[in-house]
């Protein structure tokens, strides 16, 4: 990765939109480890999960829609530690039996989430520069 893309991808991760985003989905999750006292849900998960997903899932789309085979193995890897390996790896040592129990529910609902998160934070640009566009084809 070259330096001019890792700045690009720096600077998308400091969009204030994105942050934003970044930050009501993890108060959302906060409240629903409250709310509905799952035995695999509490706030370090959310936040490990959350983080890593803001970190890979809009990449992760681009890989699949600007078809870069040769990521896609690293993608899905990314993607399988976001999802389950960190989950797996977190609940493994504070409470196997949680892991146990709710491991196989938990891949596709972290999945799905993960999907939708890398479509929001797909768009590189501001949200200024995103109206504009789509001013401009409308």
């Amino acid at each position: 990765m070259t330096n001019n893309n890792l700045n690009k991808l720096f600077e998308e991760y400091k969009r204030p939109w994105k942050l934003f985003t970044f930050a009501i989905g993890l108060i959302l999750l906060i409240i629903g480890s409250f709310y509905y006292q799952a035995p695999d849900w509490d706030i370090p998960i959310s936040i490990i999960m959350a983080t890593l997903s803001y970190l890979s899932a809009s990449w992760s789309m681009h890989v699949l829609s600007e078809r870069q085979w040769s990521k896609l193995p690293l993608m899905l890897f990314i993607t399988w530690f976001c999802v389950d390996g960190c989950y797996s790896i977190y609940w493994y040592f504070v409470d196997p039996v949680a892991l146990a129990l709710m491991r196989d529910v938990n891949f596709l609902a972290s999945l799905s989430i993960y999907g939708m998160c890398g479509l929001v934070w797909y768009y590189e640009g501001s949200i200024k520069e995103a109206f504009h566009q789509i001013r401009k084809y409308a």
